[in-house]
């Protein structure tokens, strides 16, 4: 839902983002494994490179894709990064490194949900095993095994200090599906996914517009967030947020046609029409415009960037 804080008829259009900003927004690079610096040369550093490559992700005896994960090695061959994003929008990263000194594996795990985890433990009968505890206190134990070109993992909890431990979750990683040109199959898979979780976020903050929904725009919108109107006019996410607090615009109305997702990388825009009904401090609006919304992946999910709408001032809609 796109929002307004005064103007010409409905006020300032809560909408989104030109394609011309493609060229700014989506300097993107396809994952690579750094060649081994001579720090980190030795096969300790390399245990765990089974996990390097481009996975989509699906519960053990599930045909329903879970999540696409990213694992690369970077840092010259030191470091290796997990890039997990859900289908239902939530996303997540974690950094792997070997620990020579201690002869221990380190894994820092964070996500778009404010969750940290951090783990440790040593590669050993072919599988790499962590344990750590979790904010809860809870004891937690992560096993990643190769198993004919899939990597199983798998992961318990105990809330009693390892003398028990329940099931948290069963993963099976299977390689994207490769064509003859490579990384294109990935490419698509993941464009699908990204379009879909985008669509779905795209939702969720039009319907926070409608509800005057101050919380859940909050943490949609970048902190950069700004919006470009047909009439020139700048605006910052505060002013959005001050006006859904402010409850002054009431919506009867707030309906899209003619949608559209469009991915580049780690660059969406959403495309459409909208019509938006209701009252301003008590006065009728209606109207109708298109608007461009643009979304960008960050370490914390995808966020709304930047926005522009484009309408005639005061036409009603027949």
């Amino acid at each position: 839902m796109k929002s307004a804080v005064g103007g010409v008829c409905s006020g300032i259009l809560f909408v989104a983002a030109s394609c011309s900003l493609i060229n700014i927004l989506s300097n993107q690079s396809l994952s690579v494994i750094d060649a081994p610096h001579a720090a980190c040369a030795s096969s300790s550093y390399h245990q765990f490179d089974f996990w390097v490559g481009d996975w989509d992700v699906f519960d053990l005896g599930s045909p329903v894709k879970v999540a696409h994960a990213r694992i690369d090695s970077i840092l010259e061959g030191c470091v290796l990064r997990e890039y997990y994003q859900a289908s239902d929008g939530h996303a997540g990263q974690s950094f792997n490194i070997y620990d020579a000194a201690r002869e221990l594996w380190h894994q820092t795990w964070v996500t778009s949900q404010g969750t940290l985890l951090e783990i440790e433990g040593r590669f050993d009968n072919d599988e790499m095993m962590l344990t750590g505890k979790n904010q809860k206190g809870e004891l937690v134990r992560g096993t990643w095994k190769p198993v004919s070109g899939e990597v199983r993992e798998t992961a318990v909890k105990s809330a009693d200090g390892g003398k028990t431990w329940q099931p948290w979750f069963d993963l099976t990683f299977r390689r994207a599906r490769e064509t003859t040109s490579e990384g294109t199959a990935a490419a698509t898979d993941d464009a699908k996914v990204d379009k879909e979780t985008v669509a779905a976020l795209d939702s969720q903050y039009q319907a926070a517009v409608k509800a005057n929904d101050a919380a859940t725009m909050d943490r949609i919108l970048a902190d950069t967030f700004i919006l470009v109107t047909s009439f020139g006019n700048v605006h910052t996410k505060a002013e959005l947020l001050d006006e859904a607090r402010s409850a002054r615009r009431a919506y009867e109305r707030q309906e899209d046609t003619d949608k559209t997702v469009r991915v580049w990388g780690d660059t969406a825009i959403v495309t459409a029409k909208l019509w938006e009904k209701g009252t301003e401090n008590g006065k009728p609006f209606e109207h109708k415009l298109w608007f461009s919304d643009v979304y960008r992946r960050t370490p914390s999910g995808w966020r709304y960037v930047f926005a522009q709408s484009a309408y005639r001032p005061c036409e009603s809609i027949p």
